[in-house]
Formats: structure tokens, C-alpha cells, sequence
């Protein structure tokens, strides 16, 4: 229903948004969404869940691709990819997910108003093609979008975005990826698999350059060993149209063809929604302080919009701090979204996933205990054939508090979910050590870099002592 009064107004409904919303409504208040697309946001729509659905095709052909190893005999060995099936398959997985949130906002009694929403005060809104509305506080949950580098010829066609190349209908001979952040490892992996033959340009001096140094080296590493051509440290200058390919031109002169270019330089905040509000903003995100309250009081900004964290699990969290704040927040009572334990993740094959500080991170700190588990000592990674990879653990040498936890290999986007666990519960690496995992699993080899860490491991050999 519009022209309303409510108590609280959601714009966007992305993770930060559909999930404030079914909040606000649980708490008891009167609640709206307003969402000018789909419900499900970048994530479902255009983000984790359909390269998740795309990169488990990728797996499914690089499985059979080893088959023969395992002594399955497969008579015609070729594989070959159907993108239009690809993409409708991938397509039925989103439509099933996002269909999923609409129906739990209606099961939670939350209005869904379509449109765009635009703040016209801290409590009125309007929202194009229908009345305004009203609102004792608002959540804006505008989410993110791609971000574009000034580069000519990036409007060029056969020059995809991040958006553009999930609903691709062939696959490239040659795809060139502007990017080596988690976006640009992931497809790189897509596509290898898919039969193109990949580079990644990317201007920092290494892939993945928010991960531990040691992760993105095995990454590296892995695409490499797959046939993709990876080059760091340098920017892009220009794209040219020459006949039927792109010519990308780097900044040392260097030139790349290509048949498609996918820009995948990160994503920077929607704030189309702030409208005629005077809200602090800083490189392109609104600043909201930890109980995600921006500049203007009663307005809020959860999620990717604030830049504080912008993965779908952290948008969760901070949009329920957020609305318990708007609701029932006051002094004492109002919450803080501690995200220092958030786990993030590359969909790559074998996965990386980090919790917590980085090596470099926390030598800044003061000495540092390291603990290394290659999953070349793990008997369930070797029967998997995929024993590429490590569990590693930092940890601070005179408590054991543990510090930042690495992971390459199969299951790292679980098992990354006990370690943020422990450390959440201030859980030492002498506590972990002791704690009895089931084996085979791949998820003691978290336990086995605990123990390592202290010296004590007993399936590896050990270290050799200085002198």
C-alpha cells in the first residue's frame, strides 16, 4: 500500500535491504520496501548467486576433465558448452531465490512498493509513479553498482561489466579480464573451464591484493597452471575496435586482442536513492558510524552503501543492527555491528577464504606465531584429488589469541565459517589445537595449523630449528 504513514521505510532491496525490512516488521513495526527492480539486489541478481550457479558448471567440466585419473572412461572425452542453457539455468536459480525474499516480506507483513525511491526529507519519500510516503525512520540500503574506470574505449561493445557478461550467449575464444580482485578470479575460472583462453590485467602489484600474500600466490599459481595469462602492476591505457577484436593497450605500450573485455575493477555505492539530503558521503559511500546511523539522525545505511564491508553476509548483519537502533535503540540499548570477524571468499577452484588479519597485518602488531597445514598431509584433500592448498593460522605469541586464519582448498568457504566462529568466542590456538575434529575431513587441517602453530603438530614434519 502507498501514500502511507509507516515507521519504518526501506530503499533497496538488496541483502541489507529485504533483510531490514523482515526485521523491522519482526520488531513489531510498520514497515515498507521500496525496490525499483527485482527484490535480491546485486547478490541474487547479478553477483554471488548466478556466478555461483555458472562457476558450478565450471566444476562440473573441470571433474570431468580428471575423470580419467580416477579410471572413469568416458568414450568422446570432448566437452563443449552450451551457454544458452548455461544462462537459463543459471536464470531459473535466481528467479527461485528471488522469488523466495518477495514471499517472505509478504509472509512478514512488509509492503513492497516498486519504484525508485528518493529521500525528499529525513521523513518523507518519494517514490516515481506512486504517491509520497512517510516515515519515522528510513533505511537506506541502495546497495552498489560498477564501478567504471575513465579509460576510452570502454563503451565500446564486446566490452562487458560485471552485470553484462552473466547473461553472455557464447562463449569468447579470448577473454581479457580488467581486474584481479574476486570478480575477475572468479570468471577467469568460469571461463578457462568454458574453453576461452583467459588473461587478467591488473594495475596492483599482485591478484587478489586484499587476500594474505601467500593465498593469492597459490591462486596465481593454479590459473597460471590452467593456461591463463596473468599480468600485474600495470594499468590500462585504452581500448581500440581493430576489425572483428578489441586491442587493449597497457600502460607500458603493450597490446592484448581480444574478442571480449570484461571490467571488473570493483563496485562503488548506489546513492541515487539520498535524493535532496545534505548526508556525509567520502569517495562515493555514505559514512555511517557503527550503529550504521548516518550524518542525518534517524536515517540509516546499511550495507555496500556504507563501504564498510561490502559482502552479503556483512549487509545482513549490519541492517539488523541497523533497524534494532531505528526501532528500539537508545542510549545503552543500541547495538554495535562489530564486523571484525566477517569471512570473505573466492569462489575460485580449489576456494580461498580469510578471516581476521592478513600476515602482513599482523606482524605490524608484534610477533606473530605461524601455523602451516599444507593439505598435501590431509588424507580427505588427497583422496578428492585436491590437495592443492593450506590451512594457515596467526596467532599472537603470548596469549595464542588468534589473529587471522588463510585457507586454500576444497570446503574453504565452510570451513572459514568455524574459524570466524572461534575467533568471534576469543577461542586460543591452544584451545583449537586440543579440540577433536573428525577424520578424514578436510576441516582438520584447521586443527592441525593450530598445533602447528604451537610446535606441536604431528602430521607434518617438523620445522628445522635456526642454526
Amino acid at each position: 500500500m502507498s501514500g502511507t504513514e509507516y515507521d519504518v521505510v526501506v530503499i533497496g532491496g538488496g541483502p541489507a535491504g529485504y533483510a531490514a525490512g523482515i526485521k523491522a516488521a519482526q520488531l513489531g513495526a510498520k514497515t515498507a520496501l521500496v525496490e525499483k527492480d527485482e527484490v535480491g539486489g546485486t547478490c541474487l541478481n547479478r553477483g554471488c548467486i548466478p556466478t555461483k550457479a555458472l562457476l558450478k558448471t565450471a566444476e562440473v567440466i573441470h571433474e570431468i576433465a580428471g575423470a580419467s585419473k580416477r579410471g572413469i572412461k568416458i568414450a568422446n572425452p570432448e566437452v563443449s558448452v552450451d551457454m544458452p542453457r548455461v544462462i537459463k539455468e543459471k536464470n531459473k536459480v535466481v528467479k527461485t531465490l528471488t522469488g523466495g525474499v518477495a514471499s517472505l516480506l509478504a509472509a512478514n507483513g512488509v509492503d513492497l512498493i516498486k519504484g525508485e525511491g528518493r529521500l525528499l526529507t529525513p521523513n518523507r519519500i518519494a517514490v516515481s509513479g506512486q504517491p509520497e510516503i512517510g516515515a519515522k525512520k528510513v533505511i537506506l540500503a541502495g546497495g552498489s553498482q560498477v564501478a567504471r574506470l575513465p579509460i576510452p574505449g570502454l563503451e565500446l561493445p564486446g566490452v562487458l561489466s560485471s552485470t553484462e557478461i552473466l547473461d553472455i550467449q557464447e562463449v569468447p575464444p579470448r577473454l581479457v579480464i580488467i581486474g584481479g580482485g574476486v570478480i575477475g578470479v572468479e570468471m577467469a575460472m568460469i571461463f578457462q573451464s568454458f574453453g576461452s583462453k583467459v588473461s587478467i590485467v591488473e594495475a596492483a602489484p599482485r591478484i587478489m591484493p586484499f587476500m594474505d600474500a601467500d593465498v593469492a600466490a597459490l591462486v596465481r599459481q593454479i590459473l597460471k597452471s590452467r593456461g591463463a595469462e596473468i599480468i600485474t602492476g600495470l594499468g590500462l591505457s585504452k581500448i581500440e575496435k581493430k576489425g572483428a577484436e578489441l586491442s587493449l593497450v597497457l600502460e607500458n605500450g603493450a597490446v592484448l586482442a581480444a574478442d571480449k573485455v570484461l571490467v571488473s575493477i570493483g563496485r562503488t555505492g548506489d546513492l541515487s536513492a539520498v535524493g535532496d539530503l545534505q548526508i556525509k558521503t567520502e569517495k562515493g559511500k555514505i559514512v555511517a558510524d557503527d550503529y550504521m546511523e548516518t550524518s542525518v539522525p534517524g536515517v540509516f545505511a546499511p550495507g555496500d552503501v556504507n563501504g564498510k564491508k561490502m559482502l552479503a553476509h556483512a549487509a545482513f548483519k549490519m541492517a539488523e543492527v541497523a533497524v534494532f537502533n531505528a526501532v528500539r535503540g537508545a542510549g545503552a540499548a543500541k547495538q554495535k555491528a562489530d564486523l571484525r570477524f566477517v569471512p570473505s571468499v573466492v569462489y575460485s577452484f580449489p576456494e580461498a577464504a580469510a578471516v581476521g588479519l592478513t600476515q602482513e597485518e599482523a606482524e605490524k602488531e608484534g610477533p606473530v606465531a605461524l601455523g602451516m597445514f599444507p593439505l598435501s598431509y590431509n588424507g580427505k584433500a588427497l583422496t578428492a584429488d585436491s590437495a592443492e592448498g593450506f590451512v594457515k593460522i596467526l596467532a599472537d605469541t603470548r596469549y595464542g589469541k588468534i589473529l587471522g586464519v588463510h585457507i586454500v582448498g576444497p570446503g574453504a568457504a565452510e570451513i572459514i565459517n568455524e574459524a570466524a566462529a572461534l575467533m568471534a568466542m576469543e577461542i586460543t590456538v591452544h584451545e583449537l589445537a586440543d579440540i577433536i575434529h573428525g577424520h578424514p575431513t578436510v576441516s582438520e587441517a584447521l586443527m592441525e595449523a593450530a598445533a602447528d602453530s604451537l610446535g606441536r603438530c604431528i602430521h607434518i614434519p617438523p620445522k628445522k630449528k635456526p642454526g
